[in-house]
């Protein structure tokens, strides 16, 4: 598990705020003057802000299945129910029917989250916005957070959901990672798995918003293999390629506890990770032979409490390939710079 103090709480926001750009609307922005003792609290104000205005602009309905015995036939008629409850003797038969509801599986998350942040380590005060909210959802279900699908498919009917629904998973899997630790650190909210995806599409957005002018995408890169068959080969999957002119630059985000590891007693670069990104280059050189393309790649690790981090620029058969830290423990305009700094030294200025 990572040292959580190395990050700012505030800087979990802003690397929210650039994953998903609804949290860079009106209403969210007053997040950016507050301070939060810990990263419920911050989650917890997010969607607090975000289900009050998903109130005012309506809470989504959705068609589901709703099973009832009743004296009006609906839908369905369950003949096999209706025989073992014995309901035609009183007139009513088992039915199945759609109905038009709030009681929607969104609309069952929302409230599901916002009940487990009511027992969580939050204030009073956000405590009570959270169960006023919850009057909205009386009509809602409750459902087992353990066992909630979050392959979720969007529509122009409930794009609004999208952001909040991706806040109650954090809030969902960091919690229950939090209770299943017996650990009550400040920040031993979020597991290595969630912070490390939280810091790749951090990486790859905001690069895509603050450099506008350079291609900014997360293609894989083809094997450049001379025969046989290739799907048994592992997928390579960059997390940020970048380009400008006639250079490519693939950087590779990594998120761990230690970025530096011993071997024999000697500190050494983690050589998976080196053999990783040479095998990225190299393939994605080739792919574009015959181009005049200059193929760099950046192992940009998150900055951990040890005392030794990577910092280190190598040239390996004619490519660029380096190896950096990203301190998180900082300001966020420091942050911003060194992001910046990235672009400046292997594409030089850009107006």
């Amino acid at each position: 598990m990572i040292v959580k103090e190395t990050i700012y709480i505030k800087n979990i926001y802003y690397m929210l705020s650039y994953a998903y750009k609804s949290l860079n609307e009106k209403g969210y922005r007053k997040i950016q003057t507050e301070s939060f003792e810990n990263t419920t609290e911050l989650l917890s104000e997010i969607l607090i802000i975000g289900v009050s205005k998903q109130i005012k602009q309506g809470l989504v309905k959705d068609y589901i299945d709703v099973t009832q015995t009743t004296a009006s036939i609906k839908g369905k008629i369950n003949i096999t129910d209706s025989i073992n409850e014995q309901s035609f003797i009183k007139g009513q038969l088992n039915c199945t029917y759609d109905e038009f509801s709030i009681n929607c599986y969104l609309n069952q998350i929302l409230k599901s989250t916002m009940n487990l942040l009511v027992k969580a380590d939050i204030s009073h005060t956000r405590k009570k916005k959270l169960k006023n909210l919850l009057m909205y959802f009386r009509d809602v279900n409750l459902i087992d957070v353990g066992k909630i699908n979050w392959k979720i498919r969007f529509d122009r009917n409930n794009q609004t959901y999208m952001m909040l629904i991706n806040i109650c998973y954090l809030v969902i899997k960091g919690l229950i990672h939090f209770e299943a630790s017996g650990d009550k650190k400040l920040m031993e909210f979020f597991d290595d798995q969630l912070l490390s995806a939280l810091y790749e599409k951090f990486l790859l957005n905001y690069y895509k918003k603050e450099h506008p002018d350079i291609k900014t995408h997360a293609p894989q890169i083809d094997w450049q293999i001379d025969d046989g068959l290739d799907f048994l080969l592992p997928k390579m999957q960059t997390d940020v390629t970048l380009e400008y002119g006639n250079k490519i630059l693939i950087i590779d985000a990594k998120f761990y506890s230690h970025n530096i590891v011993k071997n024999y007693g000697k500190d050494i670069h983690r050589t998976g990770n080196l053999y990783q990104i040479f095998t990225y280059v190299k393939n994605k050189e080739v792919e574009m032979q015959g181009k005049d393309m200059e193929i760099s790649g950046v192992l940009l690790y998150a900055r951990t409490s040890d005392s030794i981090q990577p910092d280190s620029d190598y040239v390996m058969s004619g490519n660029r390939i380096s190896v950096k830290t990203l301190d998180l423990n900082q300001e966020f305009g420091i942050i911003r710079n060194q992001l910046d700094s990235i672009i400046i030294n292997y594409f030089g200025e850009i107006t």
